[in-house]
């Protein structure tokens, strides 16, 4: 092996182990990228060992060594902002839901997200801001007419003796703007990896997901007609405030209960959030 070959090797070599060291603090779609650079570069590499002429080598060479040093900056600042820890516990105070707001678990948990921003904010008075969605209960020939969570708080927040539900991304993050104007991130939609980054930096997550923190089966959802759509509720929504994870676990802080850091599989809880539409919201610093 001449000297050219043992310098393009050492550049794929470099390449594969930086690929080894990060591929745990990068998201899939950022590790996936990295993957098929190194790809890419392997394919010229071959193309290049397999050339004749020492000019026209020397040119492919040259080449391989500048995208090389081009991805390597690039997957650095990549790697600068998207730190996944391995396993993340932060302390936001607890908030009981219980006894003002029977069906206040998301204002709640709003309140313990802004209060961990530093906000000076209670679960009242976001319960007295929060948009209420008015339409009326009505059943017509077995079919549910109602109103639509994402589009303010649907029912009694304050009794159950009445029909209700809850209140869904949307108007939480509107009324959260107004607390923190410019900073809220709603990212619903995004994979757990992207809740995983928001903790690693330092910030809770108010999330949607359901009462057993496991994925439901079907027969727990109704169909609503409502003004904006037909829509399936659960009246085991729920809505906690995500402070960690680890291999096995995720922890919140349940308003339902009060506890702080409680407990859940990972796997059971990813699997209701996502069932729940991965609703997520948090705050940038």
């Amino acid at each position: 092996m001449n000297t050219n070959e043992i310098i393009l090797y050492s550049v794929l070599a470099l390449f594969f182990v930086l690929f080894l060291v990060v591929q745990k603090r990068l998201t899939k779609i950022v590790k996936g990228l990295l993957f098929s650079l190194i790809a890419i570069l392997v394919g010229i590499s071959f193309y290049v060992l397999n050339l004749d002429g020492s000019k026209n080598f020397a040119l492919a060479k040259e080449r391989v060594e500048e995208i090389a040093v081009t991805a390597k900056e690039n997957v650095e600042k990549l790697s600068s902002k998207v730190t996944i820890k391995e396993s993340v516990l932060l302390e936001a105070t607890a908030m009981n839901q219980l006894p003002e707001l029977p069906r206040g678990c998301e204002v709640t948990a709003l309140a313990m997200l802004l209060q961990y921003a530093g906000v000076d904010v209670d679960k009242m008075t976001l319960a007295e801001e929060i948009t209420k969605n008015t339409t009326a209960y009505e059943v017509v020939n077995g079919t549910i007419y109602y109103g639509n969570p994402n589009d303010g708080f649907v029912g009694d927040m304050y009794s159950l003796e009445g029909p209700g539900l809850g209140v869904y991304h949307k108007p939480i993050a509107e009324l959260a703007e107004k607390y923190l104007p410019g900073a809220i991130v709603d990212f619903t939609g995004s994979d757990f990896d992207s809740v995983k980054e928001q903790l690693s930096d330092g910030r809770p997550v108010w999330v949607i997901t359901n009462s057993k923190f496991q994925e439901l089966s079907d027969d727990n959802f109704r169909t609503w007609v409502t003004p904006s759509g037909t829509i399936d509720i659960t009246y085991s929504e729920h809505s906690v405030l995500i402070t960690g994870y680890d291999e096995d676990y995720v922890y919140f802080n349940d308003p339902l209960t009060g506890e702080q850091n409680k407990k859940a599989p990972i796997d059971d809880f990813i699997a209701s959030w996502v069932q729940m539409g991965s609703q997520a919201i948090t705050y940038s610093n």
